[in-house]
């Protein structure tokens, strides 16, 4: 079954057309909101509450549009509120586990051999990104998920975002140059 006919099998009531779209939808939407919010159980929650309200509202959905920018548009928009919400509050749960940005050394003895070694850097590297992008605004983060990572065009992106080309534009320029210096020994 394609997307399409999973689509008619929704707006039918047909529930069963939903496991098409998680399929086709679900991890990619997973991975945007993760990196938007940096919680995995919270991406995990909006993922999942976007696909049941995508199955009660299928009849907006203009069917000569495909599905996945109209749920991702949906998708995102939860991130940033529930980011903006987060970023209200201030859990200590957020402290487990914290080293206080300390590097910590696994003293294993012996000689890696070169693949290995690029294999840890190369984690290392991810990591750094990955601590570089939650020092972006919500706004700033959104813009590199959705540009870098979904590949969205500019236009695509505002209309995601809710915000016009220019601002778009603004948050990517800006996120850049954070990133740039944040990232500038690698």
């Amino acid at each position: 079954m394609d997307e399409r006919v999973a689509i008619e099998h929704l707006k039918q009531g047909n529930i069963a057309g939903l496991e098409i779209l998680v399929q086709l939808h679900q991890i990619r939407a997973l991975r945007a909101v993760f990196l938007i919010t940096q919680d995995y159980a919270l991406a995990e929650d909006i993922v999942q509450s976007a696909f049941v309200r995508a199955f009660e509202r299928i009849h907006q959905l203009d069917p000569d549009r495909p599905f996945g920018p109209w749920f991702l548009r949906s998708v995102i928009n939860d991130a940033l509120k529930a980011s903006s919400r987060r970023a209200r509050l201030f859990s200590l749960d957020r402290l487990v586990g914290t080293f206080d940005g300390q590097r910590f050394e696994t003293g294993m003895p012996g000689h890696f051999d070169h693949e290995v070694e690029q294999s840890i850097e190369a984690v290392e590297t991810r990591a750094e990104i990955q601590a570089a992008l939650t020092k972006l605004t919500v706004e700033q983060r959104t813009a590199v998920v959705a540009r870098y990572y979904l590949q969205l065009n500019e236009t695509e992106m505002a209309e995601i975002m809710g915000c016009a080309r220019g601002t778009v534009k603004w948050y990517l320029h800006h996120a850049r140059r954070r990133l740039k210096t944040m990232l500038h020994p690698l």
